[in-house]
């Protein structure tokens, strides 16, 4: 299978969207689309399934489509109902008919075998067997079910029809069906959108052992790294193919654009400076020669062009806050939040500069959390309760405005009346709000504008902590990339909730991963978290068993400083007998190998003390530092068994 575009473009009456468009999608190729917002990403995938959009580009090869072996393509826009009274599993296994034919196909022969067994029957059955098999007859119902479950729905969701579904959910259907029916070619734009970290793993998992090709548009930098191994940039209308995943994408572009830059500049020079020469000895005779010689050196060069800078147009912020909080920022104790009734309870202690995500599935309660602790909504049960001088600010990913027909600068000065217009400019500006966008009135802003707003009037006030719901929604890489250097370099504390992992993994020291019925603390960054948290599932196992609003739990046992003792203190009983065992097993493990180091000591001093060595000097010295080694590891081993000594007594 292979699908070329070569020399095509896009454009929107007199608009060039895209102007030199060169794309090659072979069989099983994982492809990335990326660029700015606003670039051409979604428009390619609409004219790779409505070709009438493309016309000839601007390159000296012709305009052509070239299509080897039909390939189907697959695009979600093309995912319609026809009968919203057919009920969820109906509509997805309609993706399944084959199979389903090729199932009644064999019941029926394996009826007629029990009464007739002539050869041509059993053949018939067997190939029908085999077929069945390789179209993936014995997997495919385990495959909808765990598909189903990950994207959130249950088995009374099954028998629902579809006119019961919200819109969301009849697109999480549509994408389940396009992702099923597995075409030769997967389009995908933007697909982890409104998909939680549950999903998003399903889903990633899922494209990385798919057989046929997918193309994605997606600014999901962790989903892109783990699964495309061929990346299209769009940057100033035209494309630029680089092989590996999106990392490997940004280390080439960075080498390409600085080899094309000390190319050019030293091409440059030398143009300079046989210029200089042709422009000294042109006329004069004895020199005119080797002028003409330079100026034709000129000629034979394959001009370099510089290269475009890179379209890192982006926001940026001096932040600075404005008084410091105390120690501890927040305490929440037995928390139960929801709307009339509990859908978790939640204890954790947040101190002054912790940066805690919030993950999880959806629906579960994350952004609940965050209202609930900015006031928007009642407390159900519990407390919590901030500390000494902590002023907070909250980012709603709802993002609404009091007045849409404000103006951006209009809007900005409500807020802040005391700034001059000079000011208000300058630091909409660091906001991307320049020139004659601080006119645009609120209701034409886009998403992404609007969360800038937004961002920038919060950040202004400069408060010590900060309580975000999805900061990142509609943002392009570049932006995701600019709040994360604003959040890394910001003083205060973070509470936020993010279902871009790659954001989170940068940002958060700590994570509060919400689960159906619990809430799990975790002391680290979400790489961490990844590497262990199979490790944990039976514990999780046992709270939603035995504890089903058992919360906070403390993961990492490397340390035992005082602010994580203080949250296991907050923790269901089990946990907290759990890290104490552990404990316990590890100062038994140390006392061993104090022991066992301290008979090697012995035995090095017996070996001192042997007349031979009474005179040698450089033997007797070896021997000395070795001892010292020993000793030096001794000591510090003797201090971990002191710390784990003391935690234990404290929490007996």
């Amino acid at each position: 299978m292979n699908y070329r575009i070569v020399n095509g473009s896009i454009s929107y009456g007199a608009e060039t969207i895209l102007e030199e468009i060169n794309f090659e999608i072979k069989e099983k190729d994982k492809i990335a689309i990326v660029g700015r917002n606003g670039s051409g990403k979604s428009t390619l995938l609409n004219a790779i399934v409505d070709n009438s959009m493309f016309e000839e580009g601007i390159g000296e090869e012709k305009f052509n489509i070239y299509r080897q072996g039909n390939p189907i393509i697959g695009f979600l826009k093309q995912m319609e109902f026809e009968d919203s009274s057919k009920t969820l599993i109906e509509e997805i296994l309609k993706v399944y008919e084959p199979i389903l034919n090729l199932e009644n196909k064999i019941a029926r022969l394996a009826n007629e075998m029990q009464d007739n067994t002539n050869q041509k029957l059993i053949k018939e059955y067997t190939e029908a067997l085999d077929k069945f098999n390789i179209i993936g007859g014995y997997t495919y119902k385990k495959e909808y079910e765990v598909a189903l479950k990950k994207f959130g729905f249950t088995e009374i969701d099954k028998s629902k029809t579809m006119d019961q579904f919200s819109g969301g959910q009849r697109t999480k259907v549509a994408f389940l069906k396009l992702l099923l029916s597995k075409p030769d070619i997967l389009l995908l734009d933007e697909p982890t959108n409104h998909l939680d970290i549950t999903a998003i793993e399903w889903l990633e998992n899922y494209l990385k052992n798919y057989t046929k090709s997918v193309v994605i548009v997606s600014h999901d930098r962790m989903f892109l790294d783990r699964i495309v191994n061929k990346v299209y940039e769009i940057e100033y209308a035209t494309m630029t193919e680089y092989i590996g995943n999106y990392t490997e994408f940004e280390k080439q572009k960075r080498i390409n654009y600085e080899k094309q830059l000390k190319d050019y500049e030293y091409q440059q020079t030398e143009i300079k400076r046989l210029q200089a020469i042709a422009d000294r000895f042109r006329y004069k005779p004895t020199k005119a020669k080797m002028a003409l010689s330079k100026l034709k050196k000129i000629e034979q060069m394959q001009i370099i062009e510089e290269p475009n800078k890179y379209d890192l147009k982006t926001f940026h912020l001096n932040f600075n806050i404005k008084m410091e909080s105390g120690k501890s920022v927040l305490t929440v104790k037995d928390l139960e939040i929801g709307y009339g009734k509990p859908i978790q309870k939640v204890s954790f202690n947040l101190y002054k500069g912790q940066k805690l995500a919030i993950i999880g599935e959806n629906g579960i309660g994350k952004s609940t959390l965050l209202k609930t602790l900015n006031g928007n909504i009642p407390k159900i049960d519990g407390s919590f309760e901030y500390g000494y001088h902590v002023d907070r600010q909250y980012f709603d990913q709802q993002i609404e405005f009091k007045n849409p027909e404000n103006t951006v600068f209009d809007d900005f000065y409500e807020t802040f009346p005391e700034l001059t217009t000079t000011q208000i400019r300058t630091i909409l500006g660091t906001f991307l709000f320049s020139g004659e966008d601080v006119f645009k009135k609120i209701k034409v802003l886009s998403g992404g504008e609007r969360a800038r707003l937004q961002l920038c009037k919060i950040f202004k006030k400069g408060p010590n902590l900060l309580l975000l719901d999805e900061p990142t929604n509609h943002m392009d890489i570049i932006g995701k990339e600019s709040l994360e250097n604003i959040l890394k370099e910001y003083k205060g504390t973070l509470i936020f909730v993010s279902h871009d992992r790659y954001f989170v993994n940068k940002i958060a020291d700590s994570l509060l991963v919400f689960k159906p019925g619990n809430v799990i603390f975790f002391d680290g960054t979400y790489e961490e978290y990844e590497e262990k948290y199979r490790e944990y599932e039976d514990d999780v196992s046992y709270m939603q068993e035995g504890n089903n609003l058992s919360n906070q739990k403390p993961l990492k046992d490397e340390k035992y400083s005082h602010e994580k003792l203080e949250n296991a203190k907050s923790n269901n009983q089990y946990f907290i007998n759990k890290e104490i065992k552990k404990a316990k097993a590890k100062i038994e493990k140390l006392e061993q190998e104090i022991n066992k180091l301290e008979a090697e000591i012995a035995n090095l001093k017996q070996e001192m003390s042997k007349e031979e060595y009474s005179t040698d000097y450089l033997k007797l010295k070896d021997l000395q530092e070795e001892i010292d080694k020993i000793n030096a590891t001794i000591e510090e081993k003797m201090t971990e068994w002191d710390e784990l000594n003391e935690m234990v007594d404290k929490n007996k």
